[in-house]
């Protein structure tokens, strides 16, 4: 998948074998009203930069203004206005949290993004806009993947790592593109809402 904004993102991420984007768990929607849809990315073949569209609160303090720029799936450059810091300290924190662990789709029209309010409480911010996490990633996001031991799900690409921090990268004019194992190339979100035709 491609996403492009005007913030300067341009950002390439690959889906391991296998992959499930999840929205829900047993009976229970989560992130309700949002209905967030997330998976888990290859976490060794993210390629490009992106940047943040929105303050994150990580522990107490801030980190605004930021961008990642990734190299075969790891953060090989960052800079931030505010909390350069702690965005440092996020991302040494072990070796699987400079590589991404999650990519999640939310419509930028949400319930929450119409609220027009940062709640600086992640848990909230990230069912107003699309965001990526660094760190761990979700077995369940593979086929049979809570079946599988730790080691198995990193040969899959699925990353490992003690932390899990989300980060909001949606605007009013992200653009997703899946180029399908074809070549076929569809348009996801456009204008940093869902495609019709894909609902």
């Amino acid at each position: 998948m491609i996403y492009k904004n005007s913030l300067g993102t341009n950002l390439e991420i690959f889906l391991p074998e296998n992959y499930l984007f999840q929205s829900i768990e047993e009976k229970n929607i989560v992130n309700m009203p949002t209905e967030e849809i997330f998976t888990a990315p290859n976490y060794l073949k993210t390629t490009g930069i992106v940047y943040s569209s929105k303050p994150l609160e990580y522990q107490g303090s801030i980190i605004e203004d930021f961008y990642l720029e990734f190299k075969n799936g790891k953060v090989v450059s960052y800079d931030a206005k505010k909390g350069k810091e702690i965005l440092q300290g996020i991302l040494e924190t072990d070796k699987g949290s400079s590589y991404l662990g999650e990519i999640a789709l939310v419509d930028i029209s949400s319930p929450i993004s119409k609220i027009n309010k940062i709640f600086y409480d992640t848990l909230i911010d990230e069912n107003s806009c699309c965001h990526l996490a660094l760190g761990q990633s979700f077995g369940e996001c593979v086929k049979e993947g809570l079946q599988k031991e730790k080691e198995e799900l990193k040969k899959l690409g699925l990353n490992q790592s003690k932390t899990h921090v989300d980060f909001f990268i949606g605007t009013k004019d992200l653009c997703i593109e899946a180029i399908l194992k074809n070549g076929e190339k569809k348009i996801i979100m456009k204008n940093g809402d869902f495609k019709e035709e894909i609902l």
